[in-house]
């Protein structure tokens, strides 16, 4: 079993292929998006995407535009660019008073969809208080492991002045891989520029699972195999829950 000590941020290669790795998958997206109109649909509930660090809800448009376009009503996180507790609120309390209005709105549990730094916020709501939701789906989210085993490590404590090293990040992401109390799946690549595959998956009980696609960091927010996974799983019907099987159009991208 890998130890938090041993594991390390991506290689530089990976880190350097980001950006021609989502040019590429954009453009698959765009080749595959008339074959995902026949992704798994769910019951149309209350999703909310939340962006990764530093971008903000233009950065989830194509994945948003997707799930509409499957009949769930999508709403963006809508707080701005992602800066972690300047965005979420110290104690998750702005992202809380968000998910209640959707819930007050459409009378229905919300379901999360986080990317990156978002997920990990998404969980975090999970913990704190479950009641308005329903589940949470990561995409190459951080939320345990090792919290230097990034290619950002210098940025994101710039921008939120939060300390990878202190003794706060490091509970923070020492019973981050914990099941949830509501069922989840973390979506993770081993192949990610930006952060550590093994940061990015949960132990698994009978609600949580992890699935592993082929995808850069960047790309799981334009990658047509993340975005079927991500399908399949909103699709659950509430209260019920089966593992994920590789199968279909896009089988290619799960190892």
């Amino acid at each position: 079993m890998t130890t938090t000590a041993e594991i390390r941020r991506p290689q530089m290669g990976w880190t350097m292929l980001e950006t021609p790795r989502f040019l590429t998958e954009a453009a698959m997206l765009a080749l595959a998006w008339p074959m995902l109109g026949k992704a798994p649909r769910g019951d149309g509930h209350p999703v909310m995407v939340l962006p990764g660090f530093a971008t903000n809800d233009g950065m989830t448009v194509l994945l948003r535009s997707f799930l509409a376009k499957l009949g769930y009503q999508v709403f963006p996180w809508d707080l701005g660019w992602n800066l972690d507790q300047h965005s979420a609120g110290e104690n998750g309390e702005h992202l809380a008073a968000r998910i209640d209005a959707i819930a007050a709105q459409t009378h229905q549990k919300v379901s999360l969809v986080g990317w990156s730094l978002g997920g990990v916020i998404a969980r975090e709501a999970a913990r704190r208080d479950h009641g308005g939701l329903r589940q949470i789906v990561t995409l190459g989210s951080p939320f345990t492991g090792n919290p230097r085993a990034t290619s950002l490590t210098s940025l994101y404590e710039m921008l939120t002045g939060n300390v990878v090293t202190s003794d706060e990040t490091a509970a923070r992401y020492a019973g981050g891989h914990h099941p949830l109390p509501v069922p989840s799946t973390a979506i993770f690549s081993r192949s990610d520029g930006i952060t550590a595959w093994e940061n990015c998956v949960s132990a698994t009980d009978p609600h949580t699972e992890n699935i592993e696609v082929h995808c850069s960091h960047f790309g799981f927010v334009a990658n047509p195999g993340v975005f079927w996974a991500v399908a399949d799983r909103l699709a659950l019907p509430d209260g019920q829950w089966r593992k994920f099987e590789a199968k279909g159009p896009f089988a290619s991208f799960y190892p």
